[in-house]
This record gives C-alpha cells, sequence and structure tokens, in this order.
C-alpha cells in the first residue's frame, strides 16, 4: 500500500487533524478507523522559492515519512507542510521530529507493538 495520502483526504485531515507546528514543519494528524498511515505533504512558494528547492523539501518530507512508518500506529493520516527551515536539513532530521511528533501526539509504536500514550491519546 502507498504511503501517499490521496488528494481527496487532504481537506479532512486540515480541518479535523489535531495541529503540531514544529521547527522544521506544520503538521496535521488525524485519527480515523478508515485511516492508512498515509501522508501527504505541501511545501509553499513562500518558504522555497525555487522549484528544485520545494521539490527536495517535499522528497525529503515523504522519505522521512516511509522510514519512519512502520513505527506509527496503522489509524492516523497526516499532512506535513514544510517551513523554510527544512532547507538544507536530511533525512534523518525530519525523521526525528516526526518521531517526536508521534510521541507527543499518542501515534508512536514501540518496538514490542505497543502504543505509547501521550496528549490526547487514547489509552489502551
Amino acid at each position: 500500500m502507498s504511503t501517499r495520502l490521496p488528494g481527496t483526504k487532504y481537506k479532512r485531515v486540515f480541518d479535523q487533524g489535531r495541529p503540531f507546528r514544529g521547527r522544521l514543519f506544520a503538521a496535521w494528524v488525524l485519527r480515523s478507523p478508515d485511516a492508512g498511515r498515509q501522508a501527504g505533504v505541501v511545501v509553499s512558494k513562500k518558504s522555497f522559492h525555487d522549484a528544485v528547492d520545494r521539490n527536495r523539501a517535499k522528497r525529503i518530507l515523504r522519505e522521512g515519512f516511509r522510514l519512519m512508518a512502520p513505527s506509527l500506529v496503522a489509524d492516523a493520516d497526516w499532512v506535513f507542510a514544510g517551513r523554510a527551515s527544512l532547507g538544507g536539513k536530511q533525512t534523518a532530521d525530519v525523521m526525528a521530529e516526526i518521531r517526536h511528533v508521534a510521541r507527543k501526539l499518542g501515534c508512536l509504536v514501540e518496538a514490542g507493538g505497543k502504543k505509547t500514550v501521550g496528549a490526547g491519546a487514547n489509552p489502551s
């Protein structure tokens, strides 16, 4: 299954998802039974003027999410909005921030398959 969020779900995640503002990106996470551990990425021209830089930022965000996906809960859809501070960063930096966001929102799964309990998580 693809990790890319279909365009029809972006608005729903923006409207109903929980926001998080980080150093490298802003993220919205929507947990629902029909979610499929997918992510959408947006990067504005205001943050990155050149198309080459915008595309690199999107690639880094997508790759960071792809590598982190096995550690995330399966019932969440994500949307990432890249910030200007993302310029010059590596995939490992993005992965660390995604891990931080997921832990804070209770969307991180530990190695043993247990979900970590964070702010706003439903402990189960």
